[in-house]
């Protein structure tokens, strides 16, 4: 079967397989269940709150997996560097509908030590995953520590924290500067957060806002590692598909330093997410840092689809009275030319290039 014939979300899995073995990743399978302990324990790093449970034969708790990452991280237990793909269903309630949802997707996870090039090899790989979706593609960066030395320098508390992060995520800067009264947070702090809720666009606009923050020591390090990160990315070939956006977030309790969210023109939410998430690796009795991202294949389906295009290169109609052997003839010389082609007996709803009329006895 060619590319060409492949449903959407079939044709991306395919060119994602080959891209991430080529960059020396490994397929990573795994069981369609794990003990629900695992989830339950790391309930605030899944996506929904929804697990579907059951017992096994011998009174355990199980979970259909709600997520991939939590499994890999738990069944590859030694510390040696690690490149793993995966192509798996998971089990989530559905955005759309609010019942159970059997979501494909297929992602990579890099477990090892997290330097610069780890970064940008990951962020190229997201891109260049987009990029096999469709050609009109943006990522969004942000980095979990600058954000964290900005919201220490307000130094408002965790309270406040919690409830300015989300409202960063929301860029809601009117509710932004009324908490901010809430809290009392002084003017020059206040002008601080409402330019990060506001920040986006290219690492050259955004950077020499953050950098006139006059953050801490270790706020300046996150900032030198951004830095260095787009550095790499605008000396490539993606330059054009990258943007600063510190509404990019996942919880800092699992992740930190660099997260990022990828977007095709045609679905109105991320088709792509992933991050650095050393925390929950430390969460887990492990020493390794990690990073990675999924593509959910899932929302492909909501790409707008072009009126033009059709269901077949040829529709042959027949009837009682067109000859077999002519009728055989002119499906196989149809596929020999390569073209997808259907004999029927009525036009039906497909969509067809052209139609070859054999009905009567109608010769080609």
């Amino acid at each position: 079967m060619s590319q060409t014939e492949l449903k959407e979300e079939e044709r991306v899995a395919f060119a994602l397989r080959s891209l991430y073995r080529s960059y020396g990743y490994l397929p990573y399978k795994m069981n369609k269940f794990e003990a629900y302990d695992l989830y339950a324990f790391n309930k605030d790093f899944l996506v929904g709150d929804g697990v579907i449970t059951f017992n096994d034969t011998d009174g355990k708790l199980l979970a259909l997996k709600p997520d991939v990452t939590l499994s890999i991280i738990k069944n590859t237990t030694d510390e040696s560097e690690k490149k793993v793909y995966y192509h798996e269903n998971v089990y989530r309630i559905s955005g759309e509908t609010k019942q159970f949802k059997e979501i494909p997707q297929i992602g990579l996870e890099r477990i090892g030590e997290v330097d610069a090039y780890v970064v940008y090899e990951t962020i190229t790989l997201a891109l260049k995953s987009l990029l096999a979706i469709s050609k009109d593609v943006a990522l969004d960066i942000s980095h979990l520590g600058v954000l964290s030395a900005v919201l220490d320098e307000v130094g408002a508390g965790d309270a406040f924290n919690k409830k300015a992060r989300r409202l960063i995520a929301d860029k809601n800067a009117h509710e932004l500067k009324n908490l901010c009264a809430e809290y009392n947070v002084a003017d020059d702090k206040v002008q601080m957060l409402i330019a990060v809720a506001r920040a986006y666009g290219k690492p050259e606009k955004v950077l020499p806002v953050l950098q006139s923050f006059g953050l801490s020591k270790q706020g300046q390090s996150a900032l030198a590692d951004l830095q260095v990160v787009c550095t790499l990315l605008q000396n490539s070939e993606y330059a054009d598909k990258i943007n600063l956006d510190f509404s990019a977030q996942n919880d800092m309790k699992y992740y930190n330093g660099f997260v990022f969210k990828g977007f095709v023109a045609g679905v109105c939410e991320g088709v792509l997410s992933g991050g650095q998430y050393d925390k929950l690796m430390e969460r887990m009795g492990r020493k390794s840092g990690a990073i990675g991202f999924a593509v959910y294949l899932d929302l492909l389906e909501h790409l707008k689809k072009n009126d033009s295009e059709y269901d077949l290169d040829a529709l042959v109609l027949y009837d009682d009275k067109t000859p077999v052997q002519d009728l055989i003839a002119t499906v196989q010389g149809a596929v020999e030319r390569g073209e997808k082609v259907s004999a029927q007996k009525t036009l039906g709803k497909v969509r067809a290039k052209r139609v070859i009329d054999l009905t009567g006895g109608k010769t080609v």
